[in-house]
């Protein structure tokens, strides 16, 4: 039978025979996982209406009325800093009509339907609502939009639909142990994009997560910077993520300590973080820097990306000239945007080939070693039976 005829069933069997054994003897995933209907159907209900996604970083919105939106599973969501300075974050639809209340990001006393006007508060209650008074099944009081659980973790905005999901910062206290010495919460916000990419998001959580592809499809940026033979990954297997560090190497135009950072001692002042965060949020965290990736599919055969960079506070203070920090900050966008090119190159040409009828799973290297843990981490939300 051609994979493009494989059941889902059969699809997931082959995936929990790769989890299930050691990486040496890992393959990568039957190409039809990555656009098969009845799966991509699995996930949106065992995956995204259950785990925890990140919609950017909470100085992203730091005043008072501040907001961006998001979407998960398909829901209409924004996040918003109320009087109290703290992060909610609300369903995005009218409770009249189902009007999408705002768009993009920006600031605001209220939000304002722009359908029929009704008005709430940074709380989410029903303000006003004109020309109602006729209506005798209507009460202001009543009416508010539903709230959806929210939770700030090292300066990260965590969003969930899942009432019964484990709270952000117990999932992700052996990732803390780890990221903490950078104090990512100070870094500044410079950049934050949203781009749509013609591939399936498994394949670039993929690429995110494995440094194998490095000097090969970032020769022109990064990859000159990685010593791969010192890539070092967690000891253990974790439900809600995984992580790489790397050293890098020879004399990087990114990714060392700013001399005035008194946080990082020793070989951290040269050294990066890569966590995924299980299934879409994925960054670079380096002594000077950040940058981000958040996915929300678009069918199998695309995914919108939010792109977010930010800079550590010490890098900051010293660009107080307005020119010269605009000038910096562009160079960085720009350098950065450049490795997403090279990325978005690969992995729409993977999701491409992945469509051949000769397309098959080759074996995993180990330097692919959080691929393999991916892996796991699909067979424990989309093969409950294997109890693993």
């Amino acid at each position: 039978m051609a994979h493009r005829d494989l059941p889902a069933e059969v699809l997931l069997t082959q995936l929990e025979k790769s989890a299930s054994g050691p990486l040496t003897s890992a393959t990568g995933a039957d190409p039809a996982l990555y656009w098969n209907e009845n799966i991509a159907t699995a996930e949106d209900s065992n995956i995204f209406r259950k785990d925890w996604v990140c919609p950017g970083l909470a100085a992203e919105i730091p005043k008072q009325g501040d907001y961006l939106t998001f979407s998960i599973a398909g829901e209409p969501i924004f996040c918003i800093r109320n009087k109290s300075g703290d992060i909610k974050t609300y369903s995005n639809v009218c409770r009249h009509r189902m009007m999408q209340l705002l768009d993009g990001t920006g600031t605001t006393s209220k939000v304002i339907c722009p359908y029929h006007a009704w008005t709430y508060d940074l709380n989410g209650k029903l303000m006003g609502a004109g020309h109602m008074e006729k209506s005798t099944s209507f009460d202001r009081r009543k009416i508010c939009l539903p709230q959806i659980r929210t939770e700030i973790w090292n300066g990260w905005i965590y969003v969930t639909l899942n009432p019964e999901a484990m709270s952000v910062s117990d999932a992700l206290s052996p990732l803390h142990d780890v990221v903490k010495r950078y104090k990512m919460e100070n870094y500044v916000p410079v950049l934050s994009e949203n781009h749509v990419w013609k591939t399936n998001w498994k394949l670039l959580t993929e690429n995110f997560m494995e440094g194998y592809h490095l000097p090969i499809a970032h020769k022109a940026t990064v990859g000159a910077w990685f010593a791969l033979e010192e890539t070092v990954f967690p000891e253990n297997n974790y439900d809600s993520f995984t992580y790489q560090t790397f050293v890098k190497t020879g004399n990087p135009i990114y990714g060392q300590a700013h001399p005035h950072n008194i946080n990082l001692k020793n070989e951290w002042r040269n050294t990066s973080v890569l966590p995924t965060v299980f299934p879409t949020h994925m960054y670079v965290l380096a002594p000077d820097h950040l940058w981000y990736l958040s996915l929300r599919p678009k069918g199998v055969g695309e995914v919108e990306i939010r792109f977010g960079v930010a800079i550590a506070p010490e890098v900051d203070a010293t660009l107080s000239d307005a020119d010269e920090r605009a000038a910096w900050i562009d160079s960085l966008v720009v350098f950065f945007e450049h490795v997403n090119s090279e990325d978005r190159q690969v992995v729409e040409g993977i999701y491409a080939g992945s469509r051949s009828s000769f397309a098959a799973p080759g074996p995993l290297s180990w330097l692919e070693r959080e691929i393999h843990d991916f892996q796991k981490y699909l067979m424990r939300r989309l093969c409950p039976s294997t109890g693993v």
